[in-house]
Protein backbone atom coordinates (compact mmCIF):
# COMPACT_ATOMS: atom_id res chain seq x y z
CA UNK A 1 0.00 0.00 0.00
CA UNK A 2 1.27 3.47 -0.86
CA UNK A 3 2.00 5.74 2.12
CA UNK A 4 2.35 9.50 1.82
CA UNK A 5 5.74 11.15 2.26
CA UNK A 6 5.94 12.33 5.91
CA UNK A 7 9.70 12.32 6.56
CA UNK A 8 10.42 16.06 6.60
CA UNK A 9 7.43 18.35 7.03
CA UNK A 10 9.62 21.47 6.75
CA UNK A 11 10.63 20.76 3.17
CA UNK A 12 8.94 23.29 0.88
CA UNK A 13 8.83 21.11 -2.21
CA UNK A 14 6.02 18.79 -3.19
CA UNK A 15 6.31 15.60 -5.20
CA UNK A 16 4.74 13.61 -8.04
CA UNK A 17 3.02 10.24 -7.78
CA UNK A 18 2.12 8.27 -10.91
CA UNK A 19 -0.41 5.44 -10.91
CA UNK A 20 -0.20 3.51 -14.19
CA UNK A 21 -1.29 0.27 -15.79
CA UNK A 22 -3.69 -1.22 -18.32
CA UNK A 23 -7.40 -0.65 -18.59
CA UNK A 24 -9.48 -2.25 -15.82
CA UNK A 25 -6.46 -2.35 -13.49
CA UNK A 26 -7.84 0.01 -10.82
CA UNK A 27 -5.83 3.16 -11.65
CA UNK A 28 -8.71 5.56 -11.15
CA UNK A 29 -9.87 3.67 -8.07
CA UNK A 30 -6.43 4.16 -6.48
CA UNK A 31 -6.36 7.82 -7.53
CA UNK A 32 -9.75 8.42 -5.89
CA UNK A 33 -8.64 6.61 -2.72
CA UNK A 34 -5.59 8.84 -2.29
CA UNK A 35 -7.52 12.02 -3.03
CA UNK A 36 -10.28 11.15 -0.54
CA UNK A 37 -7.66 10.51 2.14
CA UNK A 38 -6.27 13.99 1.50
CA UNK A 39 -9.76 15.48 1.74
CA UNK A 40 -10.38 13.72 5.03
CA UNK A 41 -7.21 15.40 6.30
CA UNK A 42 -8.78 18.77 5.37
CA UNK A 43 -6.24 19.46 2.66
CA UNK A 44 -7.33 21.61 -0.27
CA UNK A 45 -7.74 19.21 -3.19
CA UNK A 46 -8.56 19.77 -6.86
CA UNK A 47 -9.03 17.04 -9.46
CA UNK A 48 -8.70 17.46 -13.21
CA UNK A 49 -9.42 15.29 -16.22
CA UNK A 50 -9.21 15.84 -20.00
CA UNK A 51 -12.39 17.36 -21.39
CA UNK A 52 -12.52 14.60 -24.01
CA UNK A 53 -13.30 11.97 -21.34
CA UNK A 54 -17.09 11.99 -20.93
CA UNK A 55 -17.65 8.22 -20.71
CA UNK A 56 -19.35 8.20 -17.30
CA UNK A 57 -19.89 11.83 -16.39
CA UNK A 58 -19.05 15.28 -17.74
CA UNK A 59 -17.77 16.65 -14.43
CA UNK A 60 -16.69 13.67 -12.34
CA UNK A 61 -13.83 11.20 -12.29
CA UNK A 62 -15.53 7.80 -12.16
CA UNK A 63 -13.85 4.40 -11.82
CA UNK A 64 -15.07 1.27 -13.61
CA UNK A 65 -16.79 0.12 -10.40
CA UNK A 66 -18.67 3.44 -10.15
CA UNK A 67 -16.58 5.03 -7.39
CA UNK A 68 -16.51 8.75 -8.14
CA UNK A 69 -15.18 12.15 -7.11
CA UNK A 70 -15.92 15.64 -8.38
CA UNK A 71 -13.48 16.94 -11.00
CA UNK A 72 -12.86 19.81 -13.41
CA UNK A 73 -12.62 18.92 -17.13
CA UNK A 74 -9.92 20.92 -18.93
CA UNK A 75 -9.13 21.08 -22.66
CA UNK A 76 -5.35 21.38 -22.18
CA UNK A 77 -2.70 20.93 -19.49
CA UNK A 78 -1.99 24.68 -19.46
CA UNK A 79 -5.39 25.27 -17.84
CA UNK A 80 -4.49 23.30 -14.70
CA UNK A 81 -2.12 25.80 -12.94
CA UNK A 82 -4.67 28.59 -13.34
CA UNK A 83 -7.36 26.53 -11.60
CA UNK A 84 -5.07 24.91 -9.03
CA UNK A 85 -3.98 28.04 -7.19
CA UNK A 86 -3.69 27.53 -3.44
CA UNK A 87 -4.15 23.76 -3.50
CA UNK A 88 -2.26 21.27 -1.36
CA UNK A 89 -3.01 18.25 -3.56
CA UNK A 90 -3.74 18.01 -7.28
CA UNK A 91 -5.20 14.88 -8.88
CA UNK A 92 -5.08 14.25 -12.64
CA UNK A 93 -6.88 11.35 -14.31
CA UNK A 94 -6.35 9.92 -17.83
CA UNK A 95 -3.06 11.80 -18.13
CA UNK A 96 -2.17 9.98 -21.36
CA UNK A 97 -4.74 12.11 -23.21
CA UNK A 98 -3.05 15.40 -22.30
CA UNK A 99 -0.47 17.18 -24.42
CA UNK A 100 3.24 17.08 -23.50
CA UNK A 101 2.82 20.32 -21.52
CA UNK A 102 1.43 18.18 -18.71
CA UNK A 103 4.98 17.16 -17.75
CA UNK A 104 6.10 20.75 -17.14
CA UNK A 105 2.84 21.59 -15.40
CA UNK A 106 3.21 18.72 -12.94
CA UNK A 107 6.86 19.49 -12.19
CA UNK A 108 6.15 23.21 -11.73
CA UNK A 109 3.35 22.40 -9.27
CA UNK A 110 5.57 19.97 -7.35
CA UNK A 111 8.31 22.60 -7.17
CA UNK A 112 5.77 24.98 -5.64
CA UNK A 113 5.04 22.55 -2.82
CA UNK A 114 2.03 20.73 -4.28
CA UNK A 115 1.51 16.98 -4.07
CA UNK A 116 0.59 15.87 -7.60
CA UNK A 117 -1.13 12.51 -8.12
CA UNK A 118 -1.48 11.31 -11.72
CA UNK A 119 -3.28 8.27 -13.15
CA UNK A 120 -3.03 7.07 -16.73
CA UNK A 121 -2.45 4.28 -19.21
CA UNK A 122 1.26 3.58 -19.60
CA UNK A 123 0.78 1.83 -22.98
CA UNK A 124 -1.59 2.33 -25.91
CA UNK A 125 -3.56 -0.44 -27.61
CA UNK A 126 -0.49 -1.40 -29.67
CA UNK A 127 1.66 -1.89 -26.60
CA UNK A 128 3.68 1.31 -27.13
CA UNK A 129 4.40 3.96 -24.45
CA UNK A 130 1.41 6.30 -24.35
CA UNK A 131 1.80 10.07 -24.81
CA UNK A 132 3.44 11.93 -21.91
CA UNK A 133 3.27 8.99 -19.49
CA UNK A 134 6.93 7.85 -19.89
CA UNK A 135 8.20 11.36 -19.07
CA UNK A 136 5.84 11.65 -16.11
CA UNK A 137 6.99 8.29 -14.77
CA UNK A 138 10.64 9.29 -15.20
CA UNK A 139 10.28 12.55 -13.24
CA UNK A 140 7.96 11.24 -10.52
CA UNK A 141 9.17 10.39 -7.02
CA UNK A 142 6.73 7.49 -6.79
CA UNK A 143 5.42 5.17 -9.52
CA UNK A 144 2.77 2.55 -8.75
CA UNK A 145 2.02 0.04 -11.50
CA UNK A 146 -1.29 -1.72 -11.02
CA UNK A 147 -2.51 -4.76 -12.95
CA UNK A 148 -5.77 -6.14 -14.25
CA UNK A 149 -6.57 -9.84 -14.64
CA UNK A 150 -6.15 -11.31 -18.13
CA UNK A 151 -9.52 -12.30 -19.56
CA UNK A 152 -7.98 -15.23 -21.46
CA UNK A 153 -5.41 -16.73 -19.09
CA UNK A 154 -6.27 -15.46 -15.61
CA UNK A 155 -2.71 -14.17 -15.17
CA UNK A 156 -1.78 -10.58 -14.35
CA UNK A 157 -2.56 -8.30 -17.29
CA UNK A 158 -0.67 -5.15 -18.25
CA UNK A 159 -1.81 -4.70 -21.88
CA UNK A 160 -5.02 -3.09 -23.16
CA UNK A 161 -6.07 -5.09 -26.21
CA UNK A 162 -8.50 -3.30 -28.52
CA UNK A 163 -11.30 -5.48 -29.84
CA UNK A 164 -12.97 -2.66 -31.77
CA UNK A 165 -11.97 -2.26 -35.42
CA UNK A 166 -10.37 1.18 -35.27
CA UNK A 167 -6.84 2.48 -35.82
CA UNK A 168 -7.42 5.76 -33.96
CA UNK A 169 -4.91 6.22 -31.15
CA UNK A 170 -7.57 7.71 -28.88
CA UNK A 171 -10.72 5.62 -28.67
CA UNK A 172 -12.71 5.91 -25.48
CA UNK A 173 -14.38 2.68 -24.55
CA UNK A 174 -15.19 -0.06 -22.08
CA UNK A 175 -15.38 -3.87 -22.16
CA UNK A 176 -17.01 -3.85 -25.60
CA UNK A 177 -13.94 -2.16 -27.08
CA UNK A 178 -11.08 -3.36 -24.85
CA UNK A 179 -9.95 -6.29 -22.75
CA UNK A 180 -6.93 -6.62 -20.44
CA UNK A 181 -4.39 -9.23 -21.55
CA UNK A 182 -1.17 -10.72 -20.21
CA UNK A 183 2.01 -10.46 -22.27
CA UNK A 184 1.57 -13.93 -23.78
CA UNK A 185 -2.12 -13.43 -24.61
CA UNK A 186 -1.47 -9.98 -26.07
CA UNK A 187 1.38 -11.29 -28.26
CA UNK A 188 -0.83 -14.08 -29.62
CA UNK A 189 -3.76 -11.73 -30.22
CA UNK A 190 -1.59 -9.21 -32.08
CA UNK A 191 -0.04 -12.02 -34.15
CA UNK A 192 -3.50 -13.24 -35.17
CA UNK A 193 -4.44 -9.68 -36.15
CA UNK A 194 -1.31 -9.40 -38.28
CA UNK A 195 -2.04 -12.67 -40.07
CA UNK A 196 -5.67 -11.70 -40.62
CA UNK A 197 -4.62 -8.45 -42.31
CA UNK A 198 -2.09 -10.12 -44.60
CA UNK A 199 -3.05 -10.16 -48.28
CA UNK A 200 -2.62 -13.88 -48.93
CA UNK A 201 -3.45 -14.91 -52.50
CA UNK A 202 -4.75 -18.32 -53.50
CA UNK A 203 -1.96 -20.14 -55.43
CA UNK A 204 -4.59 -21.46 -57.87
CA UNK A 205 -5.39 -17.89 -58.90
CA UNK A 206 -1.78 -16.97 -59.75
CA UNK A 207 -0.55 -17.01 -63.37
CA UNK A 208 0.78 -20.43 -64.36
CA UNK A 209 4.35 -19.20 -64.81
CA UNK A 210 4.38 -17.92 -61.23
CA UNK A 211 3.11 -21.25 -59.95
CA UNK A 212 5.81 -23.18 -61.80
Amino acid sequence: MFLENTVNQKEQFGWIEVICGSMFSGKTEELIRRLKRAKFARQKVEIFKPAVDIRYDDDKVVSHDSNEIRSTPVPAAANIPILADGCDVIGIDEAQFFDDEIVKVCNDLANQGVRVIIAGLDMDYKGNPFGPMPALMATAEYVTKVHAVCTRTGNLANYSYRKAKSDDLVLLGETDEYEPLSRAAFYKAMLREKVRKMDVKDPEQLPSKKRA
